[in-house]
């Protein structure tokens, strides 16, 4: 666990849990939390755990001392101990094939109590048959939780990626540079986490949602390749794989195209898996934006498994069924999937479905299956044989379809796709589906006004064949941007930026911001841009999800030493917190209703 780096001080000479066959004999002395007790034929064991694992360590009359045996024997659990002793073989009867440490045992000579330990609030190892606390329990007593070898070996593997991580890309000539955490609030799509001033009244820091401007003008500055393992923040509604702070890699590079970031960043990738133990081929697969929404109903498709979506509107077109005839003529679409086998699954299990796509937006969900060679379902009877056909449903298949526009139809089906891929375990758990999705669309369009929105962020650069759509149709205009995903999880992504401030000011013209409110808010990026810029562009990688991932925990939380709950709060230090009255004055704040203080 040390990585055969010493470790040894004034006050221990060895990890416990790195001693082998090979230290048999040495004299050594150890530190660590006492994990277990027991005493078998007036000897005393206790079990040792330290960062580096488990060793066991027997407190026999003709080796110790009459007072280290009474101690081990009176010792509580996940007390911290000293003890002197000699790495001795155990008996071939008395081995631990579980153990790493198991081929040996240290004989104790001496003990002493240096950190005694009261009952833990939680168990930090759990016996057969026990279970986790909840995990709030275990958040609100994390410096327990954390003894856990589980969540030890993820921090470890964190710590490991991180240093993969700077070798590459210093290798690759990236400097390492920090941007500001005090900086200006530049609102990028979620809501910032705001620092009042307490020398300049009524003014605030926000902290960086990412470090993305700072790094466009390291770019203009001429460093040329940047990196950093940054830390994030986002006021924003959390899950599983969502935190308030967060750290992504984080890279910039001029006199690039995306073709460069494409190699860089899987290069690293590949870097990290094969950190973690795992072999992965690059270059990844690419996939349009269009191509990835119109087969999968998202931006983000696991590939491991097929069920391609596909277009039933010309099947449709003509019958008399309200459903599909109101999709149709108000410019919606008819598209579905069809699921190999599926005539299996039961009524429930189809409603079940159905409620997956009701709760991603659709209105409902139509059914048609194929059994001994009949189309049978509520649609089949406005069907006539040669549009039946035209669906392609084979024998014993199952096909569900959404009748909408194409908003409301492909997240639908996405959801159901995915859910229909677990149900007909279709998913090869070990395999491994990376991915590039390229070309995003440079704006999305809000359905009820009309505004154009940046679909990644204003700084991205516009694709050079629709530099044109800008001026006739911007919400057709395709984006410089890419993402990279894994298995339906979107591990990062980037694009390439606008270098040009006359592209900049239309851009943000665009987005309904004018010149003085993008003054306001990006003055310094625009004296920048017009100081003379390279082009340039870069991507962002979800460290704590590749960490997650490459760990196989099914949680954020438990990669971050620290993390906050679902609803922001972090248990163990008990943040956020109120402010005392005088502490508010003196930022210049007051609450509105003081009462509720």
């Amino acid at each position: 666990m040390s990585e055969g780096l010493s470790l040894a001080t004034s006050v221990r000479s060895h990890l416990g849990g790195e001693l082998r066959s090979a230290d048999v004999g040495s004299r050594v002395t150890l530190g660590g939390w006492v994990q277990r007790q027991r005493a078998l034929g007036g000897i005393v064991f206790l079990d040792l755990r330290d960062r580096a694992g488990v060793i066991q360590v027997s407190f026999d009359p003709k080796f110790a001392d009459a007072d280290a045996i009474r101690m081990a024997g009176d010792v509580g659990r996940e007390s911290v101990v000293l003890i002197e002793g000699e790495v001795v073989a155990r008996p071939e009867g008395g081995r631990n094939a579980e153990l790493a440490t198991g081929d040996v045992e240290v004989k104790a000579v001496t003990m002493r109590v240096v950190g005694p330990a009261e009952t833990p609030a939680i168990p930090v190892t759990l016996g057969k048959g026990e279970s986790l606390p909840s995990e709030e329990l275990r958040l609100r007593h994390r410096y327990l939780d954390l003894r856990r070898p589980e969540l030890q070996a993820n921090i470890v593997l964190r710590h490991r990626l991180m240093q993969v991580t700077r070798r590459h890309l210093s290798e690759r000539g990236f400097l390492e540079i920090e941007t500001p955490i005090l900086t200006k609030p530049t609102p990028e799509g979620a809501r910032d986490y705001l620092v009042p001033s307490r020398v300049s009244a009524g003014e605030f820091y926000a902290l960086p949602q990412s470090p993305q401007l700072y790094k466009q003008l390291l770019m203009i500055a001429g460093f040329d390749r940047y990196f950093q393992i940054a830390r994030c923040f986002r006021d924003e509604d959390l899950r599983a794989d969502r935190q308030p702070e967060f750290t992504q890699i984080d890279i910039e590079a001029s006199f690039i195209a995306a073709q460069d970031i494409y190699t860089l960043a899987e290069g690293l990738i590949a870097a990290l898996w094969k950190e973690a133990g795992v072999t992965i081929p690059i270059p990844f697969p690419r996939m349009s934006y269009a191509d990835a929404v119109e087969k999968y109903g998202t931006d983000r498709p696991d590939l491991r498994y097929g069920l391609e979506l596909f277009d039933a509107t010309e099947a449709f077109r003509g019958a008399n069924f309200g459903i599909t005839k109101g999709a149709i003529e108000s410019g919606g679409r008819i598209r579905g999937l069809r699921i190999p086998g599926g005539a299996v699954l039961s009524r429930k299990q189809v409603d079940d479905l159905e409620a997956l796509a009701r709760g991603a937006g659709a209105a409902g969900m139509l059914r048609l299956k194929r059994e001994k060679g009949e189309l049978t379902g509520p649609p089949a009877k406005f069907l006539s044989p040669e549009q039946g056909a035209m669906l392609g449903i084979e024998e014993g298949e199952l096909c569900l379809l959404v009748a909408a526009p194409d908003r409301v139809s492909s997240p639908a089906l996405d959801r159901v796709r995915q859910e229909v891929a677990k149900v007909m375990k279709r998913v090869p758990e070990k395999t491994l589906s990376f991915l590039w999705v390229l070309d995003f669309p440079l704006f999305e369009k809000d359905a009820t006004t009309g505004a154009l929105g940046a679909v990644h962020h204003p700084f991205t650069s516009p694709h050079p064949d629709d530099v044109a759509l800008l001026s006739s149709a911007p919400e057709k205009a395709r984006a410089v941007a890419y993402d990279v995903v894994l298995n339906g999880t979107e591990l990062g992504g980037g694009s390439i930026r606008i270098a040009d401030p006359d592209v900049q000011r239309r851009m943000f013209n665009l987005l309904a911001i004018d010149d003085e409110t993008a003054q306001q808010r990006f003055g310094f990026l625009l004296e920048g841009l017009r100081s003379g810029a390279p082009p340039h562009g870069g991507i962002a990688l979800g460290f704590d999800r590749i960490a997650m991932l490459l760990s196989g925990a099914t949680s954020l939380r438990d990669v971050i030493a620290f993390p906050k709950t679902t609803a922001a709060r972090a248990l163990f230090e008990g943040a956020p917190t109120p402010v005392a009255a005088e502490d508010l004055r003196d930022l210049h704040i007051r609450l509105e209703d003081e009462g509720t203080r």
